[in-house]
């Protein structure tokens, strides 16, 4: 009799002789779902923070929300901008995004409007602070983005995040079945409370790329919970012996190995980006470090914890079985 864990080698002299195979994860036996209580337990503990944080403290969300003043300029050379950055913070600017835009030469300045300055204050004084590090700099243009642009991009973005999760329900519903779509659901809405928390606790800026970074989480997490539901799928069908709860395990194990380096390969990417990528690309990397780690906990233990608890079974998955169709089983094992 074969089993996942052996393989067999056919010779002359003995066709039934057994080797144990020698491969990393490939045979695991960790009994997630005995953990189940506790990670839920941390699970639930932790989104009550991100709830409380984010209802009482609220986001710092930044300009692309907000709404501020631009200011393009120009300069004769290329131009370090962590010099222009420290000018701004020492003259009150402290949330001022600065960053080149086109070449090393044109350089966009970014800042969040103030309520003792009016926008034409503010682009003077900005102005003024540049020429005192070099005079040569040349304005090319000052904008003013008002603050119900950034009402309509936090409704539209809230609303894709919802339509998101509203479609990813009903494909889950419509290829495994309503149990599974709740189990993925609830496993999405946890990783993104827990990254707007972590963003609302820890006060950091969330702009547009955080929230692109954010929708990247929902498709990561999902992608990983099919691929977990998948084998369930899979085994229940396949296996005829052993209770729910050892099903799960045991697929939760199969599909471990390719978890973890996919999560790993991810996070060598993301780390190299938030050590490298610079201010701009900071928020959008810390999105997706934390999504990325949180998504492949809760594909592990959220969604496979409530798939348990609502008492999903083998005849929910087990395709109902033609008249006749035991019969030819039967004079086939035969």
């Amino acid at each position: 009799q074969k089993d996942t864990n052996t393989f067999y080698l056919i010779t002359p002299l003995n066709l039934t002789r057994k080797y144990r195979t020698v491969q990393i994860l490939t045979n695991t036996k960790i009994p997630f779902m005995a953990q189940r209580k506790v990670a839920m337990m941390i699970s639930i503990f932790i989104i009550i923070v991100s709830l409380f944080s984010l209802f009482f403290k609220g986001m710092s969300f930044g300009l692309d929300f907000t709404g501020g003043t631009i200011l393009e300029v120009s300069y004769p050379d290329s131009v370090e901008l962590d010099p222009i950055r420290t000018a701004l913070k020492e003259n009150q600017f402290h949330d001022a995004v600065v960053q080149h835009f086109g070449s090393a030469n044109e350089v966009l300045v970014r800042v969040a409007p103030k309520n003792e300055m009016s926008s034409a204050e503010i682009s003077t004084n900005l102005l003024s602070i540049l020429e005192k590090q070099n005079k040569q700099v040349q304005m090319r243009r000052v904008e003013f983005v008002g603050p119900q642009v950034g009402e309509e991009l936090t409704e539209t973005g809230g609303l894709a995040m919802l339509a998101a999760l509203g479609c990813i329900l009903i494909y889950v519903a419509l290829r495994f079945e309503y149990r599974f779509a709740l189990g993925s659901v609830a496993a999405l809405a946890h990783d993104v409370i827990i990254v707007l928390g972590v963003f609302s606790i820890f006060g950091i800026e969330f702009d547009l790329t955080v929230l692109a970074a954010v929708l990247a989480v929902i498709g990561y997490s999902l992608n990983d919970t099919i691929v977990v539901f998948d084998r369930i799928r899979e085994n229940f069908r396949k296996m005829r012996k052993g209770s729910v709860l050892e099903i799960i395990d045991n697929s939760l194990n199969e599909t471990l190995s390719r978890t973890l380096v996919t999560s790993f390969t991810t996070l060598i990417v993301l780390i190299s980006l938030f050590v490298f990528g610079g201010e701009l690309i900071h928020g959008f990397a810390t999105a997706l470090l934390i999504g990325i780690i949180i998504g492949t906990y809760s594909s592990i233990y959220v969604a496979s914890s409530i798939l348990l608890a609502m008492g999903v079974s083998k005849d929910d998955l087990t395709p109902v079985k033609k008249e006749g169709e035991e019969q030819e089983e039967i004079y086939e094992e035969v």
